[in-house]
Parts: structure tokens; sequence; C-alpha cells
């Protein structure tokens, strides 16, 4: 902003009419409004212009989203019981195929548009053949922008057809047809499917580029989901061989997947059933864990943010577990019921459901919203879960135990809550006397950075901004909370002092039945007897792990982020998370002049372009090395300061990771650096 700018801007406040005045000003555009100025964008055009409201983004999740809509077309397929294998290329040139052997694509001419059927499913917007249910019973892209808001951004798509003994071509460039549909070979006259291959448009995405592991993890994911498809991936950029995914165990492998790095209660259980067209499918495995993993799936498309499904998974979860424990006598008369969070205590579950006409809450399909699946879950998980209980006592007991494990932790969680319970950031409630606050009351300005250590907390406190910077220093290393009882972490005091320095509460264990902790970021709580996490409380809207460039700060903010993970987990979804990036070299030039480098490359780069023998090279090892301008230019001034984001790109993933490292156990842990450790570029080692 300029001097010219902020100036003008001082007199608006000073003046409502001014400002009014200024604002019409801006705002007016000349010119007349008329029938001529009325556009029609033709074709996929409106893609072009405004691709994030069909594919969620122009990121690196958008680009991975055109897979997404390519193999969920060959899913589709598979549904409808067409189709049984599914190959997918990463090519060398950053294009993808995908080849599955179902119907393939129509080729014959649609009589309302004069267009071949593929030709009109990739060029127009809302057309296909899943809007009919004569051609798809289940399906998951239902709103008809599908394949075709992936032609409109990629440089070319090219599509092969196998149909009546032919094999038909045709071929498009940013959503426009170049070569119009032809046939270029022949084929057995039973043999049926389609090649779908795309190159994505780098004016739209830039130089971004297609993650295997992405890709592969969402292939795993397509064939838990479809026991009766097998997918292989081959990745022609990096020359690795081809992998196959089939897993006859379906769901029930799905979850000891999720569960590989945690000790199970017992064996995966599995249901299925359907009612009024509606396919019901669950597996579900307690663990030694104390948190819960929860998939949900609708037309085999995740819904991260849950839906109907998961409301009436939850609630049959809930009450047949407490009807069995009162029966059997667990529960006495007297005894209050088991909560919805004692029931998920520990749980790892899968639901998937199959069905006509599934709406979503928007394009990208995040949440289910047909208010006939709740019911239908609830009534059939209800059933199958009573019976597999009556069946089989012995995991029943288990289970059972667990939950009332939890219900006593929850209590012993609920006293230690008293001494981190903050109502208000105006309330009379101390803050940690460790704590240098800052004086901004306005949360959207401040910052709290999270520093590794009182040494390097007494520097960051003398080289912060006091007016929007706070300090919380921490001592040594935080307890796991992913391998910890909640009433122990409330025990700790690190953690105590971070709750309370930000203001809002735990958010861990608090969603209602119908999957949403909406309300308890909002602060309405729901009786749980913990905190109310209210995100409206939050004192900082940017928190700043700053720890050491070396083995133990690496570990130190594993531990932040798996506590944030697990019990702020909306910190890290509203990108209030960041890690500092401090630097590991500093080059001094004479008596004034100072460069800072974080890898060796970066410091023998600044040392080319200087030729003067005054010159000295120092390796911090730590922050607490670091005087306190010397923090202050490098790790903490918005203007000189590296920063980065902790991003909720792929919660599965996220989950997995967090299972791997802060585990209780060993092995799956031990696999993954053995598996992982030709990849390290840069280790710190420690005498």
């Amino acid at each position: 902003m300029t001097e010219n700018q902020t100036s003008k801007n001082a007199e608006l406040t000073e003046s409502p009419e001014g400002e009014a005045a200024e604002v019409e000003q801006l705002t007016r555009v000349e010119g007349e409004y008329n029938a001529a100025q009325i556009q029609v964008l033709e074709g996929l055009e409106a893609v072009r212009r405004r691709p994030a409201m069909y594919i969620g983004g122009t990121d690196v999740r958008g680009l991975h989203h055109l897979f997404v809509e390519v193999s969920d077309n060959a899913i589709d397929e598979a549904l409808a019981g067409y189709c049984s294998l599914i190959d997918v290329v990463l090519h060398s040139d950053e294009s993808v195929s995908v080849t599955d052997d179902g119907r393939g694509f129509p080729v014959d001419i649609n009589e309302q548009a004069g267009l071949p059927g593929v030709e009109l499913a990739l060029t127009k917007l809302h057309a296909g053949g899943k809007f009919d249910s004569g051609s798809y019973k289940v399906s998951g892209g239902l709103h008809g922008v599908g394949v075709s808001c992936v032609n409109a951004v990629s440089e070319w798509l090219e599509i092969h057809v196998k149909r009546n003994g032919k094999v038909h071509r045709i071929r498009f460039e940013r959503g426009v047809t170049t070569r119009k549909l032809e046939v270029v070979g022949k084929c057995n006259p039973d043999e049926t499917g389609s090649v779908v291959r795309w190159k994505a448009d780098r004016q739209i995405f830039g130089d971004l580029r297609y993650d295997p592991e992405r890709i592969t993890r969402r292939i795993r994911e397509l064939a838990y989901l479809n026991k009766d498809v097998t997918i292989t991936f081959t990745n022609e950029r990096d020359g690795t061989p081809l992998q196959s995914f089939h897993y006859t165990q379906g769901l029930a492998a799905f979850v000891e997947h999720l569960n590989e790095a945690r000790s199970d209660l017992h064996k995966p259980i599995y249901f299925g059933g359907s009612r009024d067209s509606v396919i019901v499918e669950v597996a579900i495995q307690y663990t030694q864990s104390y948190n819960e993993t929860v998939l949900a799936f609708a037309n085999m498309i995740n819904t991260p943010d849950g839906g109907t499904h998961l409301s009436g998974f939850r609630t049959a979860l809930t009450r047949v577990l407490n009807t069995y424990a009162r029966k059997m006598n667990f529960i006495k008369e007297k005894d209050a019921n088991l909560s919805g969070e004692d029931t998920r205590e520990g749980l790892t579950a899968v639901i998937s459901v199959k069905l006509p006409n599934p709406q979503f809450e928007s394009q990208t399909k995040v949440k289910l919203a047909n208010i006939e699946v709740e019911g239908i879950v609830n009534s059939l998980v209800g059933e199958k879960l009573a019976d597999f209980l009556e069946e089989n006592p012995p995991t029943a007991r288990r289970v059972i135990e667990k939950a009332l494990t939890s219900q006593r932790a929850r209590e012993a969680a609920r006293k230690a809550a008293d001494l981190v319970k903050r109502q208000s950031a105006l309330e009379n409630l101390s803050l940690p006397g460790k704590l240098a606050d800052c004086s901004e009351r306005d949360p959207s300005k401040c910052e709290l950075f999270l520093v590794e250590g009182d040494s390097a907390g007494g520097s960051a406190k003398q080289g912060r901004d006091r007016r929007t910077q706070a300090v919380l220093p921490l001592r040594g290393k935080i307890i796991n909370v992913g391998k910890t009882r909640l009433d122990k972490v409330l025990e700790n005091a690190e953690i105590r002092a971070l709750i309370t320095a930000l203001g809002t509460g735990i958010a861990y264990g608090q969603e209602d039945e119908n999957g949403s902790n909406g309300e308890e970021r909002n602060g309405n709580g729901n009786g749980n007897g913990l905190p109310h996490y209210n995100l409206n409380k939050l004192r900082y809207h940017r928190i700043v792990i700053m720890t050491d460039a070396d083995v133990d700060g690496a570990h130190i903010r594993t531990l932040l982020l798996t506590f944030f993970w697990l019990y702020m987990r909306p910190l890290v979804e509203e990108g209030y998370i960041y890690v500092a990036q401090p630097p590991l070299y500093c080059i001094k030039i004479g008596k004034d002049q100072r460069y800072y480098a974080q890898t060796e490359p970066e410091m023998e780069s600044i040392l080319k372009n200087v030729r003067r023998k005054d010159v000295t090279v120092t390796r911090f090892k730590g922050l607490g090395e670091m005087n306190a301008d010397h923090l202050a230019d490098t790790t903490m001034s918005p203007q000189k300061r590296r920063l980065a984001q902790i991003t909720l790109e792929d919660a599965l993933a996220a989950e997995e990771m967090f299972g791997i490292l802060m585990s209780e156990r060993v092995e799956p842990r031990r696999d993954f650096i053995i598996a992982h450790a030709k990849e390290v570029t840069d280790l710190d080692w420690h005498s």
C-alpha cells in the first residue's frame, strides 16, 4: 500500500460521506448495459473461465481431481456390472490414461444434438448417460460435468473406443473437437471398452506435476471398495514397474490396511445388505488406540464431510452397543449410557453406500445429502451389528469393555479439563506465565510462536514485534498424544499451557451423532463434559511451530502436529498452522553484510557471488544460538521469513502417516524407514 492510499483511507474513515462517494466512484463502470453486453459462453468456455467452480481449484488438488473424474467414470461401468479391469498409466510426457473394459463411450449419433454420443458427452456440460436410470442404476457422476470438465482444462484429450468390432478415435484440444470421430482399426466383435488419455493444460495448472503416490492411494481405495475389479498402475515417468490392486476381502481388507500401525482387538467385522434400491456395506474393527478413523463413501466417492450415511451408522452403533451392554449387565440400571464418543474410541470403520440418485452438496461431492439414506443405514447396521454381537460374545465383550474404559477416562478427562477450561479471552482466567502475549486483540492480526526451549524463547521474545507476535516457549518434547489417553494428555503441563494460550478448548471426540462438529466450533457444545471447542475464541490466526532444524526439532514438530491433528483438527482445516523454516547458515561479509541460507547448495550459491576475503560462514546448531536480531531477521519478520502452511490435502494419507509415525507399534514405523531410507537427502547426526 502506498503512502497516498494510506492517507486517503484515513480521510475516508473520518468522513462516512466521503467513504460512500469513494466506493461509488471505484465501483462505477462507464458505458451502457444492454442486450449487446450479455455474453453466452459456448461449449466449455465457462469451465476454462472459472475452473475452480468445477474442479475445486487450479492447484495440486484440482490437477488430481481430473484423474478422479476419469477414474470414477470407469468405476461407474464396474458398478453397472460391465467392467472388471482398469489400467492407469502416468506417461513420461505428464499425460495420464485410464483404460477400462466396460461398454465404451457411445459412438452412434444423438439425434437431438446431431453429434456422436462420445463427442456430446465430452463437449457439453450436463450431458451424460447418468440422468436416466436405464443406463446406470448406480453412479457417482450425476452432475454431468465430470469428464467434460477434464476436457475443458486439458491441452489435449484423446479417446479410443472399442465397440461393434471397431476401434474409434476422437481428439479434442482445450475442449474443442479437433479430430472428428473416426474408425482407426478393428477389434473382436465382443471386445468393448474405452481409453481416455489427457494432458493437463499448463495455461491453467502451470508446471504442476502429478504425484504418483496420490494416484496410487486413490487406486488402492477404489480397489478396496470394488472387490470384483482389478486396477493396475504403471508409472512410465519414473520407470517403476506395474502395480496391481485387487482385494477379494473388500472393505474388511480396507480396515486392516488402515490399522496396520495399530494393535487390533478383534478381526474385522463385515456386513452388508440392501433396502429400497440402496446397497449398504460396512466393515469395522476396534483397536487399542484412542482415536477414531471412519471413512464414508457414496457410490465410491469419498465424502470427507460425512452426511446422512455416516450419521445413520453412528446412531445405530451407539444404540446397539448400549442395548447389548444393558442386556448383558455390563451397564447397571442406574448407570449412564455410553456416549457416542465412548462407542467410537479406537474404532476404524469404512461405510460404503450405493444408491440410484445420490445428492451431494457440491460438484466436489464432500457430503451426502439424501435424507432417506440415514434411516436405511441406521436400520441395516442396527440389525446386522446386533446379530453379530449375539453370535460372537468374546468379541462383543472386548468392544463393550473398550467403550466402558473410555467412559471412565472421559470422566477423568472432564476433571482434568477444569485446569485448562477457558470460556473467553476477556475473562479473568490467567494465561500461562511463560507466555509473552501481544498487545493486539484482533486475532486475525496476531501470531503465536511455539518455540523449542527457554533459550530460543528468550531470543524470540526480544526479537518479536510485541504488538502482533506472542511467544510460548515449550520445555522439551511434549507428550505423544497419539498413544496416550485423553485424561493423561490434559494432565501434561505443556499441553495445558498450549490449550489455554489458544483459547479454543479441544475438539477431540466432540462430533455429534450426525457426524458434524459444527456446533462445537460455534460454541454450543454437545454435553460430553469437556470444554466446548469454539473456533471463534481462537486468540491467534497464525500459529507458528518454530523448532531447531535437526532431528530433535523435527520430532517436536511431529509431536505438535499430532496434537493439532487429533485434538484441534479445525485449526489445520482452516489453515491456521504454520512451520517456521529457520536458516542453517549465516554468511557474514565484513562487519555489516549478512546473508542467510537454509541449505548447503543455497549457501554455496551465495559464496560464488562473493569475491571478498573477509567472509565467515556460521552454521547454527539451533535457534538458541541465534541472538534476537538474527532470529527476527530470518524467522520472525513477515517481510523476510519463510513459513510453510500446513494444509489438509488428503485426510486419509495424513491419518495413515500419523498412525505409522506416532502409534505404539514399532514394526510399521521400522518398515516405513527402511522403505524410504534412500529418499533421505539431509540427515542431521548427533554424536
